[in-house]
């Protein structure tokens, strides 16, 4: 677990979830655990706010507004093609879609089903940064 009293060592967390409570809870939760998060509810301004190697882990929704999780995905991935991400879905995953088209993600490891608990999400977390 990072520690909250070192921000040098806090590891960087970016949330995008159209829905600003989820992104709030989750937020909150993770800043209280020491990390370092950042959220948006658009992913259009999502993207225009990353940049390579800021972010240790990439928290996407994938029904948002303008783009899709997985388009921005796609996008971020043109920009730092090592982005660790993994996708929030409160909907059935869209397991055969992602084999097709992103062969090299781990399917059944970047899925994260919404409702989730902040314990589950930082055991999730811990088991992606390698924690």
């Amino acid at each position: 677990m990072p520690s909250a009293s070192n921000p040098q060592s806090r590891k960087r967390i970016m949330v995008v979830d159209d829905e600003i409570d989820n992104s709030r809870v989750i937020m909150r939760g993770l800043e209280a655990n020491g990390y370092s998060v950042d959220t948006f509810d658009d992913p259009v301004h999502a993207l225009s706010n990353f940049r390579a190697g800021r972010y240790n882990l990439i928290l996407l929704d994938i029904k948002l507004p303008n783009m899709s999780g997985l388009e921005l995905y796609a996008r971020i991935a043109k920009i730092d093609g090592n982005a660790n991400v993994c996708f929030l879905t409160a909907s059935e995953p869209y397991y055969e879609q992602i084999k097709s088209s992103y062969p090299a993600l781990d399917v059944q490891k970047c899925f994260l089903r919404k409702p989730i608990g902040l314990k589950n999400l930082l055991k999730q977390i811990e088991l992606r940064l390698g924690n």
